[in-house]
């Protein structure tokens, strides 16, 4: 079974980070190539969708000629929009769609904004926000946050949790980004 492939910037622009299990030395290269083709153009499709923001946190695992995708959307024209972009892909078979719409919650709001600001806001960090769908998601459910995306050091994924910890109305704080690796 496949790990959980997160889409973010970083898988956007080729980084080897793709959470997607390794497979071994005796299925060899070119059975595999069909399989990461595969991966790659559901990864495209989804960071192309065009409501697709910070507030959102789409996944997907490959089994043979499922995709199934998961994660957290606000709005629910995307978790649709998602799984018709993966139907249309040549060599999907089914798609199970096991995306979260988020609960509409004004507090949610307020603290999705106010996250931002504290993430985004912070010199050290704005970086991130640079591309048209950063690196950083953020997960917001009845005052809960959820961190989820890549960043370059340790010392900025604790950063991340210092800045969103201090934001008011906040009930917990689940930090899960990645660091990626150093060349």
């Amino acid at each position: 079974m496949g790990k959980i492939t997160r889409i973010s910037t970083v898988l956007l622009l080729g980084s080897s980070l793709t959470f997607v299990s390794v497979v071994s030395h005796a299925q060899g290269k070119q059975q595999n190539e069909p399989r990461q083709n595969l991966i790659r153009e559901v990864r495209h499709q989804l960071v192309l969708l065009p409501y697709y923001s910070v507030f959102d946190n789409l996944a997907f695992r490959v089994e043979g000629d499922t995709v199934i995708l998961e994660g957290q959307v606000v709005r629910p024209t995307l978790k649709s929009d998602a799984e018709n972009v993966v139907k249309n892909i040549e060599g999907i078979g089914r798609v199970v769609n096991n995306i979260e719409v988020l609960p509409p919650a004004p507090m949610d709001d307020q603290i999705r904004r106010a996250v931002y600001r504290a993430i985004f806001g912070d010199p050290a960090l704005s970086r991130y926000a640079e591309s048209a769908v950063p690196s950083i998601h953020i997960i917001v459910k009845n005052g809960n946050v959820t961190l989820v995306g890549v960043v370059d050091s340790e010392g900025d994924k604790n950063l991340v949790n210092l800045r969103v910890n201090g934001v008011p109305n906040v009930f917990s704080v689940k930090n899960e980004l990645v660091v990626t690796p150093s060349k």
